[in-house]
């Protein structure tokens, strides 16, 4: 279930983000406590047996160890390989959510170019809709958990009422090696068809509309499927450092491999290097306070990539797809069948007989009336 806050930080004020530090749904501490656990608990027993197990030459050569770690460790290139990657990871999620394919500019052109009033017209409104929901269902159920759960096999989709035994019949009749989600809107453009041959889509140009937007809600159909196959390059290709690079001679270097081990291999060595040393003259504070909080910065970065790399899932905050499927067939059949040409009465307006409107204020609101309208920078010019 994605979890809003919106309302929350609708003003800013003082303090104003400090309520949702103490969420625990959809929050940081939910995805990082049992990692800041482990490395709290490794950082323990390393302190404790430096300070109470080792004898006087162990305790030399493990703080020569932990200073040699200290000075290596900053050669890790951890804050430009995590933010590279939290970027490309946070771009391809809101990439995914727009690519979510709605109904509503498809069936708003579906009521307008689809006539009739008979049973025959309902018939032909609603099923191209239904067509349209069930490529949907077809694509969201080929990448996300949820909707795989919801559906598990095509007798659900027939019993969930997105298509007839029938049509699963030919659907299945059909052989393809490849995912069959755009079936269904093969069978839209054909209906369209049907309909302009019996004049319930009254002339090319509205039949071309039809066909302009159902090619919209493939392509949003079709990115989904291609986001779900084609992810994050699991390679990439590096040249090895020599003094002339040779093009054939690469090495492959997993991107998703090169941000974990970067970021968990800094926090190993620091296990050791951030370690109190009695001969160093250090502050013992016991607890390494600054240590902790590094930890909860970066692994918590990593984390939340890992949560949203794929919004498909069931994480608190990945895409309620379950709900959108429910939200989108209803109002689209709503659109074609209940509403078509079911209009309110047209009738003259409250400021029919007024040369200007004035739209009334609440005394919440009133305040704003005192403000000059803005008619531009330049008109302020002296």
């Amino acid at each position: 279930m994605t979890i809003s806050y919106t309302l929350e930080v609708a003003n800013a004020r003082f303090a104003g983000f400090s309520k949702l530090l103490f969420r625990w749904k959809g929050s940081i501490y939910k995805l990082l406590y049992k990692e800041f656990i482990v490395y709290a608990v490794l950082y323990t027993i390393l302190s404790l047996t430096y300070r109470r197990l080792l004898n006087e030459n162990q305790k030399i050569m493990f703080e020569k160890v932990a200073i040699y770690c200290k000075g290596q460790a900053d050669l890790i290139p951890l804050s430009f390989v995590l933010g590279f990657y939290v970027t490309l990871v946070v771009n391809r999620w809101w990439n995914q959510y727009t690519s979510i394919p709605l109904p509503d500019q498809l069936m708003m052109v579906v009521s307008a170019n689809v006539h009739g009033m008979d049973e025959k017209g309902r018939i032909v409104r609603r099923t191209l809709m239904r067509y349209a929901n069930l490529s949907s269902v077809l694509i969201l159920r080929s990448v996300s958990t949820r909707v795989r759960k919801r559906f598990p096999t095509m007798e659900h989709v027939v019993e969930a009422g997105f298509m007839t035994s029938g049509e699963l019949k030919k659907l299945e009749g059909i052989h393809s090696d490849f995912n069959k989600y755009w079936m269904p809107m093969v069978w839209f453009t054909n209906l369209a068809s049907q309909a302009r041959r019996e004049g319930r889509v009254r002339d090319d140009v509205a039949l071309r509309l039809l066909m302009d937007e159902l090619n919209k809600y493939r392509a949003k159909c079709s990115m989904l499927f291609h986001y779900d196959w084609i992810s994050i390059p699991l390679v990439y290709t590096q040249p090895k450092r020599n003094v002339l690079p040779d093009p054939t001679d690469v090495c492959f270097v997993s991107l998703l491999q090169v941000v974990t081990i970067a970021v968990y291999s800094f926090f190993t060595v620091s296990l050791i290097a951030r370690q109190y040393l009695s001969n160093a003259n250090e502050l013992d504070l016991y607890v390494p306070v600054f240590t902790l909080l590094q930890f909860f910065f970066y692994v918590g970065w990593l984390k939340v990539a890992e949560q949203i790399i794929n919004p498909f899932g069931e994480d608190d905050d990945d895409f309620e797809t379950n709900k959108l499927i429910d939200r989108n067939i209803q109002v689209s059949l709503l659109a074609v069948d209940d509403m078509y040409q079911n209009l309110p009465l047209a009738e003259k307006d409250k400021y029919w007989n007024e040369a200007s409107t004035a739209i009334p204020y609440t005394l919440a609101t009133v305040a704003e009336t005192l403000k000059p309208s803005f008619l531009g920078s330049t008109f302020d010019m002296r």
